[in-house]
């Protein structure tokens, strides 16, 4: 049958199933949920030009492609284009059909320079390379079997730092904000972000459906936040813990505080009834990937990043 491909239809919850079933078969390293999902298409930046876009087969979706403008890059031209296909359906031109669609749209809103993650595969990375795209950095999935970690013992915060929640600042989060931009701004990365509109941050960092509040371990000093790790949960996929941050300020890094505030997270979600933690790692971070080894966390799988410049 023919394959087309559409926007997602976020009114239309069997479009939205859908669109989780794909890339949970295709990527189940990361977790999706229908909150997430209508999250991300309700509150995307204007400037990031963002869709969400599907392959359909006998009215079933087979394929997805999230599409966007790096808004928040100080380089403009920017786009990303990530594309997942059911495992069980490829080789119905799915996939060069939603390449195709993204890129066009893309293109169409002044990119110039395109990224997509493609999984370390050879059938995968040779599909990139085959539609002009390049391979560049790689980052890893990584797991935990939280339920039955040997966890490294919980340790008392050093003299001047104090151990709270992010529930602690619901009443004004800026000071988080504050060190997202800092510790965030240092990843590493193909795009450049800057961090400067607050409102933009609540509204999609702050208010994500995912976020766990009160497993968010986060370090204080000097009266201000200086190390943090953000938990991710909901209630689609119960007892899976998600890391989606863990940063230092850079005046206080090299005291082990990201250990610290993680490893906090960590005993506080098992204590929850979370059996199952993850999270990514860019592979050049040795770092985190040194603090992540140290937790017990295994690499599950590898993405690369891929690049095709326009024109």
């Amino acid at each position: 049958m023919t394959v087309i491909v559409r926007d997602l239809r976020p009114g239309t919850p069997a479009d939205v199933e859908g669109f989780i079933r794909v890339r949970h078969h295709a990527l189940p390293h990361v977790s999706f949920s229908p909150a997430s999902v209508l999250h991300g298409l309700s509150l995307s930046h204007p400037g990031a030009h963002a869709r969400k876009l599907v392959a359909v087969e006998d009215d079933e979706i087979i394929g997805t492609v999230q599409v966007s403008l790096a808004h928040d890059s100080p380089e403009p031209g920017q786009g990303t284009l990530n594309v997942y296909v059911d495992p069980a359906r490829t080789g119905r031109g799915a996939g060069t059909l939603l390449v195709r669609a993204a890129e066009e749209h893309l293109a169409a809103h002044g990119a110039v320079k395109l990224f997509t993650w493609v999984l370390d595969e050879p059938g995968d990375r040779a599909f990139a390379e085959g539609h002009g795209y390049r391979p560049s950095r790689s980052a890893h999935f990584l797991y935990l079997d939280l339920a039955h970690a040997a966890l490294p013992p919980l340790q008392d915060p050093p003299p001047g730092v104090e151990l709270r929640t992010a529930a602690d600042f619901a009443d004004d989060p800026r000071p988080l904000f504050a060190l997202d931009a800092e510790a965030g701004s240092d990843e590493p990365g193909d795009i450049a972000t800057e961090f400067t509109d607050y409102r933009a941050w609540v509204d999609e960092y702050w208010r994500h459906p995912h976020l766990n509040a009160e497993l968010t371990s986060v370090a204080v000093a000097d009266g201000r936040p200086v190390a943090f790790s953000v938990a991710h949960t909901h209630a689609h996929n119960p007892g899976r813990y998600s890391t989606a941050m863990t940063g230092t300020a850079r005046a206080y890094r090299g005291r082990g505080l990201a250990r610290l505030v993680k490893n906090h997270s960590l005993h506080r979600a098992r204590a929850a009834g979370y059996m199952e933690a993850y999270t990514g790692n860019d592979a050049d971070n040795e770092p985190m990937l040194a603090i992540n080894r140290w937790f017990g966390y295994e690499i599950r799988a590898t993405e690369v990043r891929h690049v095709r410049e326009l024109g």
